[in-house]
């Protein structure tokens, strides 16, 4: 039974994602900072740990997630503070990759964005600081020597999950204006977990009428 632990277990994706791996079988730790989330993750079929990630140092983490199989990175900071921003969303993720190596978990899925490090975003632009620590994390998860995915979808919704995406290859920016489920994305997540040939790779996407497996071969 693989042991998967997500960090930032409160957030939409996560939630989705705690479910359907569970009820696929594997057995899952939500990592979350607040003590109030426990009973939502609970609810989910995974097991709440308290733990800030924000403000754990490397050997805390490692030892959140030793004994599991692989990690997945789904935290953020949620923007409008850039030095929380940066503390999260950068500083928080390359600590955890740290703590994963420490830890003997090889394994580790990244949560990023569609553009993350192709983006020129103004300085001015309040999405820079976010957009700036997102390249930052993902360009550091690719180097750290870690057995590395990177997901990566565009707009974010709240519809139900299609099962299906568009997969971009090529950053076809006439698709800017298209969303993807946030359930569509945790299903994209718990497919490259259970996939050998998705390590190593980047997948930029959208919602799309392709099956998630058939797009993820695909590219």
């Amino acid at each position: 039974m693989p042991r998967i632990a997500i960090i930032g277990g409160h957030g939409k994706v996560a939630l989705h994602l705690a479910r359907q791996l569970t009820r696929r079988g594997d057995e899952v730790t939500s990592i979350v900072r607040n003590p109030e989330h426990e009973a939502d993750v609970a609810q989910t079929g995974a097991t709440p740990l308290v733990l800030d990630v924000e403000h754990a140092d490397t050997d805390a983490l490692a030892a959140a997630l030793t004994g599991h199989d692989a990690v997945v990175w789904s935290a953020g900071a949620g923007g409008g503070n850039p030095a929380r921003t940066r503390a999260v969303d950068r500083d928080a993720a390359i600590a955890s990759m740290g703590a994963a190596s420490q830890a003997g978990v090889d394994r580790y899925v990244m949560v990023s964005y569609r553009g993350a490090g192709r983006d020129e975003v103004p300085a001015d632009n309040p999405f820079s600081t976010y957009a700036e620590a997102k390249a930052v994390a993902d360009a550091h998860l690719r180097t750290c020597g870690l057995r590395w995915t990177i997901v990566a979808p565009g707009a974010l919704d709240l519809e139900p999950g299609a099962g299906t995406i568009q997969l971009d290859t090529t950053y076809d920016r006439s698709l800017d204006g298209t969303s993807v489920s946030r359930e569509d994305v945790a299903a994209v997540v718990a497919a490259v977990l259970a996939d050998d040939a998705a390590v190593g790779q980047t997948y930029e996407f959208v919602g799309g009428s392709q099956p998630i497996a058939e797009a993820l071969r695909s590219g």
